[in-house]
């Protein structure tokens, strides 16, 4: 039999794009399925994981391979199978599911590294979950995404139509941020946020405003030291080599509409000071996207909500946010 040709990698945008199943407990399989309903075959993607965790009377389309999935019928969601050990209930994680979960994760890496899938769209993960069953060892999927692409240097950025925020710090308790702002970790978000723009969202001159940590950005040293210290030399010196920056700004005037249309997008200093505006502007619609990996990662910015998981009740705008959003990347890279 003959071998099968290697996948054209320079064709990435037309490939459907892996969307990892996420916890099976969570609403991630049914707003997979309210995915797919809502978008058709206009943006085919497939769902890693397995079928008897999709809800009851799920339309579906089993798949050999990712290519398959742009034939797959548009009432059918494509499913690349993966038997769990266990079964899926809603709002309740199975231990024994853990490192399933995980495998799905790695198994869309490996599909996208391949050039099998023109994207990498994750569902949900519940960390507890997967910590206790697992020993999952890392803070989130941005982190464990990260060391599946060897060690990439990876932020965080959260995207809707009206912002698009970095938080240069993310999963720290308060009281650590101040230490953790140094003057390098704050220059490699910077960077990367800056070659991720021009890279995946068509931008040619970027422009970025930078955040103060403290009120009134510091008001002159009044009221904390990091933006004499740390932030405004750095914005100085980046932007001398021509990048477009402003700041440190004062964080509470930067996101109404006359300051947002100053900028292409936000470095915050901190996790709240950069998801309470995204999530305020589009709660539903904010997608959670990985910058810095060798390969597109989007995700829908909400958990796995347990406390709705199997009723019916779960939104799938953020999805197909996200599943768009990759779409969009994808493209742009490809060209």
């Amino acid at each position: 039999m003959p071998s099968s040709p290697a996948p054209d990698r320079r064709r990435g945008a037309e490939l459907p794009i892996a969307l990892s199943c996420g916890e099976p407990a969570g609403i991630g399989p049914e707003i997979a399925v309210a995915a797919r309903r809502a978008l058709g075959a206009g943006l085919p993607f497939f769902w890693i994981g397995d079928p008897a965790h999709l809800p009851p009377g799920a339309a579906f389309a089993e798949i050999a391979r990712p290519a398959e999935a742009v034939a797959v019928e548009a009432d059918r969601l494509p499913v690349l199978p993966m038997p769990f050990p266990a079964p899926a209930r809603p709002g309740r994680p199975a231990p024994e599911n853990a490192p399933a979960v995980i495998e799905a994760i790695a198994r869309a890496v490996r599909l996208v590294q391949a050039g099998e899938a023109a994207a990498l769209t994750t569902a949900p993960i519940c960390k507890a979950a997967l910590k206790r069953g697992a020993g999952f060892a890392f803070p989130g999927h941005t982190e464990y995404l990260a060391a599946l692409a060897g060690g990439a240097d990876v932020v965080m950025m959260l995207a809707c139509e009206a912002l698009r925020v970095v938080p240069a710090t993310v999963h720290l308790p308060l009281a650590e941020v101040p230490a953790a702002l140094t003057a390098d970790r704050l220059e490699g978000v910077i960077r990367i946020t800056h070659a991720a723009l021009i890279r995946d969202f068509g931008l040619p001159r970027p422009r970025l405003a930078v955040a103060g940590l403290n009120p009134h950005a510091g008001e002159g040293g009044t009221m904390g030291a990091e933006e004499g210290r740390i932030i405004a030399p750095l914005v100085e010196r980046l932007r001398a080599e021509g990048l477009d920056l402003a700041g440190p700004l004062p964080a509470d005037t930067m996101f109404h509409a006359a300051a947002r249309r100053r900028y292409d997008a936000a470095i915050a200093m901190y996790h709240d000071q950069a998801l309470i505006p995204v999530k305020t502007l589009d709660f539903a619609g904010a997608v959670n996207v990985t910058l810095g990996l060798p390969f597109v990662r989007t995700s829908p910015d909400h958990g796995t909500a347990f406390d709705i998981a199997g009723q019916g009740r779960a939104d799938p705008s953020s999805l197909i946010a996200a599943l768009r959003m990759a779409r969009q990347m994808a493209g742009r890279r490809n060209r």
